[in-house]
């Protein structure tokens, strides 16, 4: 049976998902420019420069991932050496953006899903970086999950009882997480992750909203024990941009992005949690 892919181009379905990749990379390389002048003021019409030495980048400089592997993470004209995340940011728009060809039923579920990924890059890098989430990132996810599932219930996909049920989990879910917000003051959380929970909660479903939530720190704690490791084999070493301090166990550390994490691997694989404790 041909992929909704095959239906719309007379493109292998290999070389429609070649295409993809090579446009998520390019939207990868404007959500950089986006995140560091995103409350900066400034003009996201401004030429792209070295942020060492503000030599202005040429156009044979700004080919996503191509021209980072040429100059091989160094400004050409000072030689300093380049954030691997603008890279990192380009190669994992990539590869979401064909992993949602892969996915969506049809080319409108295709475009819904590049937009709540390319937001949810800004909110984990934004968070990684400054520790908040900015209120119009959960806003604009909001709208998009709830114009989706709205969508989806005008076509007749989702019954009201679904509707509800999609509802109350995703405040559920968030429920939860205000309440660790709660009991601890602010200490294990912030608030803005309770207000993600809602949009993330509406986007992977009823169903597995408790997975979500699970797998979020399953998530945190891995690789937060991966960091702790990492310093311990490279003491010494500031190699991480978690805080101006070593990371130890009491470290602030910022929980969105293993939220997203979390919601991303349970809605592209479809896991539910509650399957490994199923006995026959």
């Amino acid at each position: 049976m041909n992929s909704w892919l095959d239906q719309i181009t007379i493109l292998p379905e290999s070389v429609s998902l070649l295409i993809i990749f090579i446009f998520g990379a390019i939207i990868g390389s404007f959500l950089n420019v986006y995140i560091y002048r995103f409350h900066t003021g400034k003009s996201l019409n401004g030429r792209s420069h070295c942020m060492s030495c503000g030599t202005s980048l040429k156009w044979y400089e700004l080919f996503p991932l191509f021209s980072y592997l040429c100059l091989r993470g160094h400004c050409r004209t000072c030689k300093c050496l380049i954030t691997p995340r603008y890279f990192l940011v380009e190669v994992t728009t990539a590869i979401l953006f064909v992993l949602a060809g892969l996915v969506s039923g049809g080319p409108v579920e295709f475009l819904w899903l590049l937009l709540m990924l390319s937001v949810l890059l800004v909110v984990t890098v934004y968070d990684y970086n400054h520790f908040i989430i900015p209120d119009e990132m959960t806003i604009a996810l909001t709208l998009l999950t709830t114009g989706w599932i709205g969508y989806q219930w005008w076509l007749g996909l989702f019954t009201n009882a679904v509707l509800g049920w999609t509802i109350f989990a995703a405040v559920a879910g968030a429920g939860f997480l205000f309440f660790l917000w709660a009991v601890s003051r602010g200490q294990w959380l912030g608030f803005g992750d309770v207000k993600l929970a809602i949009p993330l909660g509406l986007w992977v479903g009823p169903t597995l909203v408790f997975s979500f939530v699970v797998v979020s720190f399953w998530v945190g704690a891995a690789i937060s024990l991966l960091i702790l490791g990492w310093q311990k084999h490279k003491r010494g070493k500031q190699s991480l941009h978690l805080s101006e301090e070593t990371l130890t166990m009491k470290s602030a550390v910022p929980f969105a992005p293993f939220m997203i994490i979390g919601a991303v691997l349970v809605y592209f694989l479809n896991f539910d949690v509650l399957t490994l404790f199923s006995f026959k």
